[in-house]
């Protein structure tokens, strides 16, 4: 690809750093560096109310390097729209697919100004491969599709990745019908790769209203069943919606579950 410019000053001023984020947490809690002050310090305060959390941020990337090399390995898919994308840490979606197949292609999707500010690192490839960004919100799921159509072919399979994005959606209606929208603009045979975390764990309820209480975006845990709404209409393939670490573990290991649920469906 050809090279992009550096992130505009404007997208820069945008970052507040007043405030904790939620990429950024997830950063923090991952070992990553790119946080801040007061991300680290929301980080801390929320894993002493839930200390599991942080086996949680990590088995959620985990469960993302099982899904990804499972969609392009055992079931063929080459191109991957990732919406929510985060700050790059180890093993995004477009190394992991790429290692298994090297002319994947992949693009990611985000709104925030830090992700477009680490959009440079996002955007390697492999020779044989695309890797893209497109700077859009989740809650525009018709101007995603339409800008993902340069780079995407939407007349061949496509994996639409949301991982741990539609609990930011607060209204739990438009969060299924952003995830209806977009599987509607996706040809037979795509797949749907998602988690989001759960309402089943009083300790993690009460550090989320923490979190929410500091002015930060609100991220809505709920319930399995609702989560489990957002695939009807598809094909779960096995084991199904689960806590994500026991979606298909690596062979020799003895997972635990956490409170993040997730899988991936085929559309039929």
């Amino acid at each position: 690809m050809a090279d992009r410019p550096a992130p505009d000053q404007d997208a820069l001023s945008r970052i507040d750093t007043t405030v904790p984020h939620s990429a950024r947490i997830w950063n923090y809690w991952m070992g990553g560096k790119d946080n801040y002050e007061v991300d680290r310090a929301a980080g801390d305060a929320y894993r002493e109310v839930a200390p599991n959390i942080e086996t949680m941020a990590r088995a959620s990337r985990d469960y993302l390097i099982r899904t990804v090399t499972f969609v392009a390995g055992e079931l063929g898919i080459r191109q991957f729209l990732d919406i929510g994308t985060g700050l790059p840490t180890y093993d995004n979606t477009h190394q992991v697919a790429q290692r298994v197949a090297p002319d994947s292609r992949i693009v990611y999707v985000d709104n925030d100004p830090l992700v477009l500010r680490h959009a440079q690192a996002l955007l390697t490839s492999t020779p044989e491969g695309v890797t893209d960004y497109i700077d859009a919100d989740l809650r525009e799921p018709e101007k995603i599709i339409e800008a993902a159509s340069r780079i995407l072919d939407f007349s061949r399979p496509v994996a639409l990745m949301l991982m741990g994005i539609l609990g930011h959606v607060q209204d739990y209606e438009e969060a299924r019908s952003i995830v209806r929208r977009l599987r509607a603009a996706l040809p037979s045979g795509s797949c749907f790769v998602h988690y989001d975390s759960t309402d089943t764990d009083a300790a993690l309820k009460e550090a989320q209203q923490g979190y929410d209480d500091t002015g930060a975006i609100p991220y809505v845990l709920r319930s399995p069943e609702q989560i489990g709404a957002y695939y009807e209409g598809l094909d779960v393939v096995e084991p199904g919606i689960v806590s994500c670490p026991l979606w298909r573990p690596e062979p020799g290991t003895s997972p635990e579950p956490t409170d993040v649920h997730g899988g991936v469906a085929r559309k039929p």
